[in-house]
């Protein structure tokens, strides 16, 4: 039984190398290129970026990284053992390659890049058509794109209302919105994977994961006594908590048989 787990921690450790690496050089470079330390801008060997050494300049490693590797070998671990429905494993794994860089890069720099868009379109369409045909993989997209348009107007409007009570009390507003454009295409993308209708689950379900978590902060905020009048304007990427909903269709079944009615 132990032996069966090697190749999962394997497949598991490369994977969040890839993950980790496409999550540091994308949104810097556009493109694949040599890894360099968040903190000093110096580049990193081979041997420092893959053995998660400190830097020449003795700078460690971010806790994120050591947390994606773990994270992602664990998953690995149970993706081998509760194989997603019709797809298996293998393409499982390369879905969980996608969702972590995506995931990742939208924590750490509130970005969700074009080509990774594009490549999730395509991955989505496959894995969505083989899990419940092509015309309910067309519909989750379009519906997810339709849904998330009307969230967006709306985001815009309360953007506005934002920057406008920032200006009343002399603070300078930025151009930060409450949803991108690249949150719409994310879940037109998951649309295409989870198909429809349980596109609509998984916005919801997103949402409250969401505020779950905006929830905390304010307790935290409070707890500390760091909140202000200006709180209810943070914004907090919403495309990690997409990529939750959508993994949690996809990975745990059971999560979403209990919750749906029969």
């Amino acid at each position: 039984m132990v032996l069966e787990w090697i190749l999962p921690l394997i497949i598991g450790w490369i994977s969040g190398w890839a993950v980790n690496y496409l999550s540091d050089v994308l949104p810097i470079t556009r493109q694949l290129s040599r890894p360099v330390c968040i903190q000093c801008n110096t580049q990193l060997s081979i041997k420092e970026y893959l053995l998660f050494q400190r830097c020449s300049n003795g700078h460690p490693r971010s806790l994120r990284a050591w947390v994606a590797q773990i994270a992602i070998t664990g998953l690995s671990l149970y993706i081998f053992m509760c194989p997603p429905a019709i797809i298996g494993y293998w393409a499982g794994m390369i879905l969980l390659m996608y969702l972590g860089v995506v995931f990742v890069i939208d924590m750490e720099h509130r970005l969700i890049l074009h080509p990774t868009s594009i490549a999730g379109s395509l991955l989505a369409l496959t894995l969505g058509s083989i899990l419940h045909g092509i015309v309910p993989t067309l519909l989750g997209g379009l519906g997810g794109l339709l849904i998330m348009l009307l969230f967006y107007l709306f985001g815009v409007f309360f953007a506005k209302i934002r920057a406008r009570r920032m200006h009343a009390q002399g603070l300078e507003a930025d151009d930060e919105e409450a949803l991108g454009q690249g949150d719409v295409i994310l879940v037109a993308v998951l649309g295409f994977l989870v198909g429809w209708p349980l596109v609509w689950f998984m916005i919801v379900v997103s949402i409250l994961l969401g505020g779950m978590v905006s929830f905390l902060l304010v307790i935290g905020l409070l707890a500390t006594r760091r909140y202000n009048a200006n709180a209810w304007m943070i914004f907090i990427p919403f495309g990690p908590y997409f990529i939750l909903g959508a993994g949690l269709i996809v990975y745990f079944p059971t999560f979403l048989k209990a919750l749906l009615p029969k």
